[in-house]
């Protein structure tokens, strides 16, 4: 059996996967992405490396964690190595951009979307609002806003230079009301389980850690403040079967192992797929009320791997 290395970032998201590891006696080395230096970077050829990297690591003071990891992932590959959820679906995932156009040429319903890198481009672009103006590369709902105009736009844009990191993309991107999301979770490509998320106001941190988001009902450590109640996630068994193909189809063309998968349903009927995440952090009281440790079952996937 190969051995595992778990790259990742965020102190906490990790931990109830290093927790079920360590009682099931699975030997297992991590990379901390936050800081870290390779002066040998020769592979071994029996490991499986285990991509947990975030875009969002810039809310954190980790903005130099992103462009480490995708570096040390594509030396990795070019080594040979096993890299679940590489470089390429990290790639997919820090673009927004990218992903509304594969879902595009994909004929997969999505918002209107327009991307840009500065303000003066959007001088006599015809756009319908309200819209959701969004950075190309997200996380956990960061500098998200629901504006009314171009002019509002320009405003947000002006008031600070940060609110363009990290990659000085942003997206404008088509409003749709909605009375919940559905956030579907694939594991190895496939389903593992749905869930609903309800949100009131206009809260776009929508992440399922229970780190940030606790079950019980007690504060989160979020980095992104909450101006509403926080989130409220409901298990969904029934699930269509055609959004699951979909997920399906996603995961294919981003090279998802594992993926977060997003989708809305309109009051005119559209179902629309909207975010794509490849570092996915379940949540173990949904897995459980289907009967399962999700984390378990990544555990699984992962030794499976290690196996083959």
């Amino acid at each position: 059996m190969k051995s595992l290395t778990i790259l990742f970032e965020h102190p906490k998201w990790q931990l109830p996967l290093f927790a079920v590891l360590d009682a099931r006696k699975i030997d297992y080395d991590t990379i901390d992405l936050k800081a870290g230096i390779r002066d040998d970077l020769a592979t071994p050829g029996d490991t499986v490396f285990f991509n947990q990297a975030s875009p969002s690591a810039y809310l954190r003071g980790n903005t130099h964690a992103v462009p480490w990891a995708l570096s040390l992932m594509e030396i990795l590959e070019s080594d040979g190595a096993d890299v679940i959820n590489g470089s390429s679906a990290f790639r997919f995932e820090l673009n927004k951009a990218l992903q509304s156009r594969v879902l595009e040429r994909e004929g997969i319903d999505h918002p209107k979307t327009i991307a840009f890198n500065h303000v003066d481009a959007l001088d006599g672009v015809d756009f319908s609002f309200p819209a959701i103006l969004k950075p190309n590369q997200g996380g956990s709902g960061a500098r998200m806003f629901k504006v009314e105009s171009l002019d509002e736009v320009r405003t947000i844009l002006s008031a600070e230079e940060d609110i363009w990191r990290p990659d000085y993309v942003m997206l404008l991107q088509e409003y749709l009301p909605h009375e919940h999301v559905v956030r579907m979770e694939f594991l190895g490509g496939e389903l593992l389980y749905a869930m609903k998320v309800f949100s009131e106001g206009e809260v776009f941190n929508l992440c399922p850690s229970e780190e940030c988001n606790p079950g019980d009902g007690g504060e989160g450590s979020c980095e992104v403040n909450f101006t509403a109640p926080p989130p409220r996630f409901e298990p969904f068994a029934d699930v269509p079967e055609a959004a699951v193909e979909i997920g399906k189809r996603i995961c294919a063309l981003g090279g998802l192992d594992v993926a977060g998968i997003e989708y809305l349903e309109t009051p005119d009927g559209r179902r629309v797929f909207y975010d794509i995440n490849a570092n996915s952090n379940l949540r173990r009281p949904i897995g459980e009320h289907f009967g399962f440790d999700p984390f378990e079952r990544v555990a699984d996937f992962l030794v499976d791997r290690m196996s083959r």
